[in-house]
């Protein structure tokens, strides 16, 4: 079945950088878009960053445009968020998300074009 997995969250200050890591399997990588979501505390999940099967299309939500750079390695079968500047409100848990190229009516920044979740890691940033 596909499993998706999280690593590279944990505690930073306000203006540093740390690198996400989502890794993949029990799916063909390659044909897959991904995405990256997250959820502050008592907050709806939102959209952060998204990839196109074919890694030439990004899509980012405005907040991080600048800051963050979502990328993919189809040979490792894995997917990165590199964030730098990073700010007490990018506090959250962060998720990533896969949906095979055939999805019909996929659009990049809308969690419900996600059959496949992470169970997320958590990121901190203190002021």
């Amino acid at each position: 079945q596909v499993q998706l997995v999280e690593s590279g969250g944990g505690l930073v200050q306000a203006g540093g950088s740390l690198r996400l890591s989502c890794a993949a399997s029990g799916l063909t990588f390659s044909t897959y878009h991904m995405g990256w979501f997250r959820q502050a505390p008592g907050k709806e999940r939102e959209f952060v960053a998204a990839i196109s099967w074919i890694a030439g299309r990004t899509t980012y939500e405005d907040s991080v445009k600048g800051r963050f750079t979502i990328s993919r390695d189809n040979a490792k079968n894995t997917l990165y968020l590199q964030m730098n500047s990073l700010k007490p409100e990018d506090t959250a848990v962060y998720h990533c998300a896969a949906s095979h190229r055939s999805y019909t009516g996929y659009s990049p920044g809308a969690q419900e074009s996600y059959p496949y979740w992470g169970q997320g890691t958590q990121v901190i940033v203190s002021s």
